[in-house]
């Protein structure tokens, strides 16, 4: 959450809304606003969503604990993958409350394609959800 956090801030004291900077011929450092959730799924909805969003994101980290705490024989990596997750989503969520947004900035693209921005957070959320899913496999 703190790499996540300090990040967003360098990205805002750097670059412009909607600013560019190319790292890579396929990479590249941007500033865009995301008010909606993954992929910007729901970003013209109105301002409940954010409330909506801090629910979910509060009830699923409650209950990803809980469980984590309840089951047996659990994986070494589990304890990762969750922590992972409820960091991220924390990153994420703090965004909201402070600015009504989430803040993205790491932009790959291809021959006039491009992967939709994210950041550090949402890498977090990802990775832990591999690493989840690959736990529970490996049981």
């Amino acid at each position: 959450m703190a790499l996540d956090q300090w990040s967003k801030g360098r990205i805002e004291h750097i670059l412009p809304p909607g600013g560019r900077i190319r790292i890579l011929p396929f990479f590249a450092l941007t500033r865009v606003y995301n008010r909606g959730a993954a992929f910007s799924f729901m970003n013209g909805a109105g301002a409940w969503r954010n409330d909506l969003f801090l629910v979910l994101a509060s009830l699923v980290s409650v209950v990803m604990v809980n469980w984590i705490l309840i089951l047996p024989n659990r994986p070494r990596t589990l304890p990762v993958a969750l922590s992972l997750i409820l960091g991220g989503a924390a990153g994420n969520a703090l965004d909201r409350i402070l600015h009504g947004h989430v803040i993205d900035f790491l932009l790959f693209h291809v021959h006039g394609w491009s992967y939709p921005a994210f950041n550090v957070a949402d890498s977090a959320i990802t990775i832990g959800a591999v690493l989840f899913v690959w736990s529970l496999v490996k049981r």
